[in-house]
């Protein structure tokens, strides 16, 4: 099983990637947003939001979700900062999970947009990646991971 972090650790992925050639998908598998728009039965299940899906079909089903995984095809592209900010506003409390082409140096913002857990390329380093979430130790501005400016918190 491949390695990832999740709530700054790294631990074995135990989820399936998506498949989008699946009729049925597998136990334990992402499915895309259409493959789990059309599953009946939505507890437990995890979807994955591309660039372009804004995750507002899933806002009536966010306690039943387990896991929402947001994939970042290029760095540069940062509608899931938003994807993930927009989920941890309406009360989504799975697992939140990068996947994709993010870089090492975006971990800790992604993670103050409300992200839990970052599936990296298999060439990053993950003990160097997992050091980047303490890169900064103050923040001025509020966020997913403190809702309190700095000069609210003096």
């Amino acid at each position: 099983m491949p390695a990832m972090i999740r709530n700054g650790e790294i631990v074995e992925d135990r989820w399936l990637a998506v498949n989008t050639e699946a009729s049925s998908p597998a136990p334990q598998q992402i499915l895309t947003l259409d493959q789990w728009q059309a599953t009946a039965e939505k507890s437990g299940t995890a979807v994955q939001l591309e660039p372009g899906q804004p995750p507002t079909p899933l806002f009536d089903h966010l306690d039943s979700i387990s896991l929402v995984a947001i994939n970042f095809p290029l760095f540069t592209d940062g509608r899931g900062f938003s994807y993930a900010r927009e989920l941890c506003e309406r009360g989504f409390k799975g697992e939140l999970r990068a996947v994709g082409y993010f870089i090492r140096d975006q971990l800790h913002y992604l993670r103050r947009c409300g992200f839990t857990a970052f599936a990296l390329t298999e060439e990053t380093d993950l003990s160097a990646a997992l050091g980047s979430l303490g890169d900064f130790t103050e923040h001025y501005q509020a966020s997913a991971d403190q809702c309190l400016p700095l000069f609210r918190r003096r």
